[in-house]
């Protein structure tokens, strides 16, 4: 019996090299690329992404617009400069927020390589530290304020927000500093409850009619120029002198 060979055919699958050969498993969707986050939970402090403010002793009993603010990571813990060389992390300093504003991870850039920035600054934005992730942004900034003195009127709570977003390049801005975040939040913050509400602006109004009371309409003067000469001061700070905000 003599042996024969079992004929076998193969089939090449054939290629049109003109045509794009799409490959799901290559293609990054940065969208796809962040955690889902969760629901902001007031009772517990927890707001993912959040900027939060709520009212200073004093300061806000003078100027109720003026306030502490932090930024929470992706967990909702919140991260605040609250002192000369010291964050605060998951302890907000001065009570629970009153208010607070949520913001979209998408317009973020958080470029992958020396190439990947999608934002218009690309190298200037990789000199300031450029981060892969929010979190990132987060600690590297907490790192450099970890190393800063505390000073109300220079290197606050606020500029401790507007580095992070700085380095985050959020909204396609590097030039986030402490009156713009404070605008921000001003313009787009939502009030946790009424009771935020009053618990912010009721000490300012008793003390208000407290001085009226006893000292009379002078009071309420030297009290509106104050409110006046504080703004003035972080605007001109801000932009005039630049080199002496952190």
């Amino acid at each position: 019996m003599s042996r024969g060979r079992v004929p076998m055919k193969m089939e090449l699958k054939r290629y049109d090299l003109e045509q794009p050969v799409s490959i799901p498993a290559l293609i990054d969707d940065d969208d796809d690329d962040f955690w889902p986050l969760s629901e902001i939970d007031t009772r517990k402090s927890k707001f993912p992404c959040c900027i939060v403010w709520t009212p200073l002793p004093v300061v806000s009993w003078l100027t109720p617009f003026i306030g502490h603010i932090g930024l929470c990571r992706e967990d909702g813990v919140i991260l605040d400069f609250a002192g000369s060389n010291f964050i605060n992390v998951d302890d907000f300093e001065f009570g629970p927020p009153a208010r607070y504003l949520q913001l979209d991870r998408t317009k973020c850039c958080l470029p992958r390589t020396m190439g990947g920035h999608s934002c218009k600054y690309g190298f200037r934005h990789t000199e300031l530290g450029s981060s892969v992730t929010w979190d990132d942004a987060l600690s590297m900034t907490t790192r450099s304020f970890e190393h800063k003195s505390y000073n109300l009127f220079t290197c606050n709570c606020h500029s401790f927000v507007a580095h992070c977003l700085n380095r985050l390049c959020y909204g396609g801005s590097m030039e986030w500093n402490m009156v713009n975040v404070t605008i921000l939040l001003m313009l787009k913050g939502k009030w946790i409850s009424p009771s935020s509400v009053v618990r912010s602006f009721l000490p300012c109004a008793f003390v208000t009619s407290l001085g009226v009371a006893f000292v009379g309409w002078p009071f309420l003067i030297g009290l509106s120029s104050f409110s006046i000469l504080l703004f003035a001061w972080f605007i001109i700070a801000t932009y005039c002198f630049k080199d002496i905000i952190c």
